[in-house]
């Protein structure tokens, strides 16, 4: 097979559309985005408060945690689909099981703690290890392209559930996003395969660094700690996103437009981040990004109005759109691919803690003082504070062909 990644005719094209695919019915889009758009009607009804509601997120992510590197680790020896296919059969009828939900409080934290066990293996991570086989010199494109399954769902499917809800009810809705996960991420998921031409791979996996050596980098620690910041802002704004705009007199469905114009950037976001870290140095990419995601929290913070909503919404998406290809083009950059897939795993339990902290102490302060505004502006700065992190970062050197750790890089 000749390698042309930039051909349309590459067969690496169709593994990531594929992939893309998966995503979109995936933890990081289906739970993620729709969780806002559950929360008052199950919250009401069960006479639940918004910080109890809003831990079974936190649970969800805390699986998220501490399952990822497990997950990383069993997709650095086997193919993804094995990985990939039982975890979107667990993911899609747990999803589902929500229409039987009772008013017990352990009943929805147990079914979300499931949801976040198998998460990463539905999510980004089961597929960024295939897709790297397949490409190098477009690895950041074909990172834009899987990211993008996930920005149509942020796009498509809250306001799909905001009318399924308004017909149908919230518990049949969770019976139809359940299938929908079975219907499109099972046929898609068995299409993603590694390449088969092994030598150029092998010879990246090989030179590539050790998952010991590279937790001993200040640089992978770098990363890590830029991610867990921006993470407790951003997951914690869209959980609480529609229920926001509800509270200050935005009507439901267009509360839950702002979502998707949240994954309309998030789209916007993926793809011209992918063309720019084909391009540019990835760490001042990163910087940009969760700049215009921060000042995305500060207006989301005062937002009175359908219109400012959304645009903060979208400023929170194009960021963090652009930050989901970043982490995994970082990694393969400065660590090649012996240990992505652990390191990756790592770095989403980083990620995952702060994405369970976030909305739980959105929660927490909106049941105190009845407003999300003080909170948001202090994420907005912390958010700010971390992109600065990115400038520490220093230039990549040919790592996967060296598989060492430069002087100046080192912890």
């Amino acid at each position: 097979m000749t390698v042309n990644e930039s051909s349309i005719r590459y067969p690496g094209w169709r593994v990531a559309l594929a992939a893309s695919g998966c995503v979109f019915v995936s933890f990081a889009s289906l739970l993620v985005y729709t969780f806002s758009i559950f929360l008052k009607p199950v919250s009401q009804e069960f006479g639940w408060s918004r910080e109890a509601a809003s831990l079974a997120f936190g649970l969800a992510a805390l699986g998220i945690a501490a399952c990822s590197p497990v997950i990383g680790m069993l997709l650095d020896r086997y193919p993804a689909r094995r990985i990939i296919l039982p975890c979107m059969t667990v993911f899609g009828c747990a999803f589902a099981s929500l229409a039987r939900l009772t008013p017990h409080l352990w009943h929805l934290y147990t079914v979300f703690l499931v949801l976040g066990i198998v998460g990463n293996g539905t999510a980004h991570l089961a597929f960024s290890r295939a897709l790297t086989t397949w490409f190098f010199e477009r690895r950041g494109t074909a990172f834009a392209v899987l990211m993008t399954g996930g920005a149509v769902g942020a796009m498509l499917l809250p306001p799909l559930a905001e009318s399924l809800i308004q017909s149908l009810g919230w518990r049949n809705t969770c019976t139809v996003l359940g299938a929908l996960v079975l219907a499109i991420g099972l046929p898609l998921g068995s299409r993603v395969r590694e390449c088969p031409e092994r030598r150029r791979v092998e010879a990246e996996v090989a030179s590539g660094v050790g998952t010991a050596e590279a937790l001993r980098s200040r640089i992978f620690w770098i990363v890590v700690t830029v991610l867990f910041c921006s993470s407790i802002s951003q997951n914690g704004a869209i959980a609480h996103l529609s229920a926001l705009l509800t509270d200050r007199g935005v009507a439901a469905p267009q509360a839950a437009l702002a979502v998707s114009a949240m994954g309309l950037a998030i789209l916007a976001g993926r793809l011209i981040t992918g063309a720019l870290l084909d391009r540019f140095f990835a760490p001042r990419v990163a910087f940009l990004l969760m700049a215009i995601a921060a000042s995305g929290v500060m207006l989301l913070s005062v937002a009175r109005s359908l219109a400012a909503g959304m645009a903060g919404a979208a400023l929170i998406g194009l960021g963090m759109g652009g930050e989901a290809d970043v982490t995994p083009y970082l990694l393969t950059r400065y660590f090649g691919l012996r240990s992505f897939a652990t390191l990756y795993g790592l770095s989403w339990t980083a990620y995952a803690i702060a994405g369970a902290i976030g909305p739980v102490i959105m929660g927490k302060a909106y049941d105190a003082g009845g407003s999300y505004q003080s909170l948001l502006m202090q994420l907005a700065a912390v958010t700010t504070a971390a992109a600065s992190l990115m400038f520490l970062l220093p230039r990549y050197r040919a790592r996967a062909e060296s598989g060492e750790l430069a002087p100046a890089e080192a912890a």
